[in-house]
C-alpha cells in the first residue's frame, strides 16, 4: 500500500488533478452513449461477449503498469488526435455507424494520454490499449465476409476427417450429409469466428505478458489463426462422429455447446504451449547475446 501511495504522489502533481478531472468529465459526457451501447453489445451479443473480459482486464493492466515518472507531453499531436476523434464521433453518430463511433473512444483516450503524458505513457500502456480495441465488435459486413469462408473450411476439414474414419459423407457447401438421413449444418455460429477472435485476444495478452520481443509476439499471434481453424474443424468432425456413432442428439443443445467450450480449452492450451516454446527460444537467444556481448 505504501508503494502505491508513493507512486501516486510522484506521478500526479496537485496542479494536474483539476485538468485531469475536467478532461475525464468531458470524456464521459461526450462518449457516454457509445460506451453504454458497447457495454450492451458485450452483454447481449455472443460475438462480442469477449469484451466483458477484455475491457476490465485492460483497465487493470493499465492500473498495474502505472504512470511514467517523467512526463513528456505531446501537446500538438495529442490535441490534433483528440479533436479528430471528437469530430469522428460526431460524424459517426450522424451516420449511425457504430464501429467508427467506438473507435473514436480509443482515439480520444490516446489523444488525452499524449496531451498529458506523451508517447512514453502510450508505449507503457500499449497492451491495455490493444486489448480494449479488440473488445470493440467488428462491423457486420466484415464478420459476415470472414465467417462464410470459415464455415466452408470447417465443413471441408470435418468431412475429410470423417472420411478418414470411414464414415461415408457427402459435402454440399456448409452441409455435411451423413448416413441415415442426418444432416450436419455448419452455421455461422459454428464457423469458428468467435473462437478465432477470442484466441487472437488471448494471443495478444499472453504475448504481452510472457514474451519480450515483438517478433515472437507477432509469430504467436499468427499461429493463433491456424490453431483456431484447425480446432474448429476437429470440432465439426467430433460432432459428426458422435451424431453418426452415438446419437443425433449430441449434435445439438447443451452437449454441442459444451463440446465447443472443451475444444476452446484445448485451443487455449495449445496456444499456451506455443507461448512457452517461444519464451524458451527468447531465453536461448538472450543468453547467446549476453555471451557474445
Amino acid at each position: 500500500m505504501t508503494a502505491i501511495a508513493t507512486r501516486a504522489r510522484v506521478d500526479v502533481a496537485p496542479r494536474d488533478v483539476a485538468p485531469l478531472l475536467i478532461a475525464a468529465v468531458a470524456f464521459l459526457i461526450l462518449f457516454a452513449n457509445p460506451l453504454r451501447l458497447l457495454a450492451i453489445d458485450w452483454w447481449t451479443d455472443p460475438d462480442a461477449g469477449h469484451g466483458l473480459l477484455l475491457a476490465p482486464l485492460a483497465l487493470w493492466l493499465a492500473w498495474r503498469a502505472g504512470l511514467v515518472t517523467e512526463r513528456r507531453p505531446q501537446r500538438v499531436l495529442g490535441a490534433v488526435l483528440l479533436g479528430g476523434s471528437v469530430l469522428l464521433r460526431y460524424l459517426a453518430g450522424l451516420a449511425a455507424e457504430m464501429f467508427t463511433m467506438r473507435l473514436s473512444i480509443v482515439g480520444a483516450l490516446l489523444g488525452i494520454v499524449l496531451f498529458v503524458y506523451g508517447w512514453r505513457q502510450v508505449m507503457k500502456w500499449w497492451l491495455p490499449i490493444v486489448l480494449f480495441t479488440l473488445s470493440i465488435p467488428l462491423p457486420a459486413i466484415i464478420t459476415n465476409t470472414i465467417a462464410l469462408p470459415l464455415q466452408f473450411k470447417a465443413s471441408q476439414m470435418g468431412a475429410s476427417l470423417l472420411e478418414l474414419r470411414h464414415v461415408p459423407v457427402r459435402l454440399t457447401g456448409n452441409v455435411i450429409m451423413l448416413p441415415g438421413g442426418h444432416r450436419l449444418f455448419v452455421t455461422e455460429a459454428c464457423s469458428g469466428l468467435r473462437s478465432l477472435t477470442a484466441l487472437l485476444s488471448l494471443g495478444v495478452l499472453i504475448g504481452g505478458l510472457w514474451l519480450k520481443y515483438p517478433v515472437t509476439r507477432v509469430i504467436l499471434l499468427a499461429l493463433a489463426i491456424p490453431v483456431a481453424v484447425l480446432i474448429n474443424g476437429v470440432r465439426v468432425f467430433l460432432t459428426g462422429f458422435l451424431v453418426f456413432f452415438v446419437s443425433p442428439k449430441l449434435g445439438e443443445g447443451f452437449m454441442h455447446v459444451t463440446e465447443g467450450w472443451l475444444m476452446f480449452i484445448v485451443a487455449f492450451a495449445i496456444l499456451g504451449m506455443l507461448a512457452w516454446v517461444a519464451g524458451r527460444l527468447e531465453a536461448i537467444y538472450a543468453g547467446r547475446r549476453a555471451a557474445h556481448a
